[in-house]
C-alpha cells in the first residue's frame, strides 16, 4: 500500500494548494468571516471526497490539474456541512479535526455565515473554473449533482432525519436511508463529478462508478459508527462516544459490533464488484474502498 499512500499525499497536496487559491484572502474584508472559512476548510482532514474525485477522474484519463476545481468544490461543500452540523442547534460539538469547532473558535453567527459562504463558493468554482475541460452540459450536470447531494434530498435532508431520530428506534432500512443522504450523498457525488470531468464516459461506466460510490459511502458511515465505539478522541479528532452519549441510532446499535463489521465488508465487496468493468486504471478506486473499511480514524 506504499504507492497508495504516496498517491493519497499527492492528491491531498493538490487539493490543499487549490483550496488556498480559491478561498478569499484572510487579509480582505470581512476578515473574521474569511478567517473562519480558512480555519474550517484547511484544518487537517482525510480529504476522502477530493481523493475519490481525483481517483475517478484519473481512471478516465483526466489530468490531475483539470480536477482541482472540482475537488475543491466537494471539499468546501463538506466543510460547510461540518460547520453547520457542529452548531449548538444541531449536534452541539466542541471538537472537530482535533481542534475547537468553528463556532467555538469564533462565534455562532460567524460559523453560520462561514458555512453559507462556503456553500456558495463551491458552486462558484464549478461554474467558473477555466481548467474544467468539459462541455457546458457536463459542467451544468456537475453543478446539478452537487446541488442534489447537498440539499433536502442529500446532506441537509439527512441531517434533518438525524436530528429527528435522536432517541428513536430506527430499523436498518431507515438508518441506511438517513446515512445515504447525510454521508453517502456527497461521497457518491464526488465520484460522479470525477466521472463527469471526462469526455469518454458511457452511461454504463457512469452507473458502475455511481454504484461503487454508493456502497463505499454507506461503508464509510458504518466504519465511523464502529470507530465511535472502538477508537479514542485523540485519534478521531472529535469526541469519541458522542453518538452513544446523544443516543443516536447507529449500525452497531442495530446490528451489534460484529454485525456492523460484517455489513461493512459486504458493502466493500459489492463496491469492488462494480469496478470489474475497469482495468488497472481503477486501481486507486479499489484501494480507496479497502482503506475506508480498514482506517483507524
Amino acid at each position: 500500500m506504499t504507492d497508495f499512500f504516496e498517491q493519497i499525499q499527492i492528491y491531498q497536496k493538490s487539493v490543499e494548494t487549490a483550496l488556498e487559491y480559491w478561498l478569499p484572502s484572510i487579509e480582505s474584508e470581512p476578515k473574521i468571516l474569511h478567517q473562519a472559512m480558512h480555519y474550517s476548510v484547511l484544518a487537517e482532514g482525510k480529504r476522502i471526497r477530493p481523493i475519490l474525485l481525483y481517483a475517478t477522474g484519473q481512471a478516465f484519463d483526466v489530468e490531475l490539474s483539470n480536477l482541482n476545481g472540482q475537488a475543491c468544490a466537494v471539499e468546501i461543500m463538506h466543510a460547510y456541512s461540518l460547520i453547520h452540523d457542529d452548531l449548538p442547534s444541531m449536534d452541539d460539538d466542541d471538537l472537530r479535526r482535533g481542534r475547537p469547532t468553528c463556532h467555538k473558535a469564533f462565534d455562532e453567527a460567524t460559523a453560520i455565515l462561514a458555512g453559507d459562504a462556503l456553500q456558495t463558493l463551491a458552486f462558484q468554482i464549478l461554474a467558473t473554473d477555466p481548467k474544467i475541460k468539459t462541455n457546458d452540459a457536463q459542467r451544468l450536470k456537475m453543478i446539478e449533482t452537487l446541488s442534489l447531494a447537498s440539499g433536502s434530498n442529500g446532506m441537509a435532508g439527512g441531517q434533518a432525519i438525524d436530528l429527528a431520530s435522536v432517541g428513536s428506534k430506527l430499523n436498518i432500512e431507515q438508518l441506511e436511508n438517513m446515512h445515504s443522504h447525510k454521508t453517502g450523498a456527497l461521497i457518491k457525488a464526488s465520484a460522479e463529478i470525477g466521472a463527469l470531468s471526462a469526455n469518454n464516459v458511457t452511461p454504463e461506466l457512469f452507473s458502475c462508478i455511481s454504484n461503487y460510490a454508493k456502497y463505499i459511502g454507506i461503508a464509510f458511515q458504518i466504519k465511523d459508527d464502529i470507530l465511535d465505539i472502538e477508537s479514542d478522541t485523540s485519534t478521531l479528532g472529535k469526541p469519541q462516544g458522542s453518538d452513544l452519549a446523544l443516543n443516536k441510532p447507529t449500525y452497531p446499535n442495530l446490528l451489534g459490533l460484529d454485525g456492523a463489521k460484517e455489513m461493512a465488508n459486504k458493502l466493500y465487496y459489492k463496491a469492488i464488484k462494480c469496478l470489474d468493468v475497469f482495468d488497472e486504471k481503477a486501481k486507486m478506486l479499489r484501494q480507496i474502498a479497502d482503506y475506508i473499511i480498514k482506517r483507524s480514524k
